[in-house]
C-alpha cells in the first residue's frame, strides 16, 4: 500500500485520537480545578474523600482504569453500567487526568501567599470572589508548565484505547504494518504525534510569555 493510500484509514484514526484528546482535556481540566477546592476545603471529610480519589486515581495505571470501566464496570451489582467504548475510554481518561490535573492545581493554589487572601478579604470580598478575581489568575501562570507537561502526556496515552479494540491512530497504523509489512504507517504515526506535541509546545510557551508579561 502506498502512502497516498494509507493516509485515509491513518487519518481516520487520527481523528478519533483527536476527539479523545480534546473531549478529556475540555472535561479534565474543570474536573480537576473543582477537585482541588475540594480537595483544599476545611470540610474533612469532603476532603479526606477527594484525597483517596486522587491517591486511587494517581497510584493505577490508567490502562488497568479503563479495562476496569469497561469490563468491570458492567458487572457491579445493582449499579452496573455497560457503556460503549469511546464514552468508556473517555470516562476513564477524565476521571484519570481530573486527578492528576487536581494536584496541579492544588499545589498551585497553595503558593500563593497567605497575605493575598488577607488582602482581599480586607478590601470586603468573600472568598470566592478572592479565589476567582486573586489567587486562580495567579495558580494560572504558576500550573501551566505542569499542565503543559501533562497535556503531552495526555496526547501520548490516548494510544492506551487500543486495548478496547478502539481505531486510533495507532492501532490503525499497527493493522496496516501487519497486514502489510509495511513500517512506513508506524513512521507516519510518529509524524503525527510529534506534530501535535510540538504545536502544543508553542502554545503553552505563548501562554507562558504572556502571563510572563504581567510581572514585567
Amino acid at each position: 500500500m502506498g502512502i497516498t493510500a494509507m493516509l485515509g484509514p491513518m487519518m481516520d484514526g487520527a481523528n478519533v485520537t483527536l476527539q479523545m484528546f480534546f473531549i478529556t482535556l475540555l472535561l479534565s481540566l474543570p474536573l480537576g480545578l473543582i477537585l482541588a477546592l475540594a480537595r483544599l476545603s476545611k470540610y474533612k471529610p469532603l476532603s479526606f474523600l477527594v484525597e483517596t480519589y486522587i491517591w486511587l486515581m494517581r497510584g493505577t495505571p490508567l490502562m488497568l482504569q479503563l479495562l476496569f470501566v469497561y469490563y468491570a464496570l458492567p458487572l457491579i451489582p445493582y449499579i452496573g453500567i455497560k457503556l460503549p467504548d469511546f464514552p468508556a475510554a473517555v470516562l476513564a481518561f477524565v476521571l484519570n487526568y481530573a486527578a492528576y490535573f487536581a494536584e496541579i492545581f492544588r499545589a498551585g493554589v497553595q503558593s500563593i501567599e497567605r497575605g493575598q487572601y488577607e488582602a482581599g478579604k480586607a478590601l470586603g470580598m468573600t472568598y470566592i470572589q478572592t479565589m476567582k478575581r486573586i489567587i486562580l489568575p495567579q495558580m494560572i501562570k504558576r500550573v501551566l508548565p505542569p499542565v503543559s507537561n501533562e497535556t503531552i502526556t495526555l496526547v501520548k496515552d490516548t494510544s492506551l484505547i487500543y486495548v478496547l479494540a478502539m481505531n486510533d491512530l495507532l492501532r490503525t497504523a499497527r493493522t496496516i504494518v501487519q497486514r502489510d509489512f509495511d513500517m512506513t504507517p508506524f513512521a507516519v504515526a510518529a509524524v503525527f504525534y510529534l506534530a501535535m506535541t510540538l504545536v502544543l509546545t508553542w502554545i503553552f510557551n505563548k501562554l507562558e510569555k504572556r502571563y510572563a508579561a504581567y510581572d514585567e
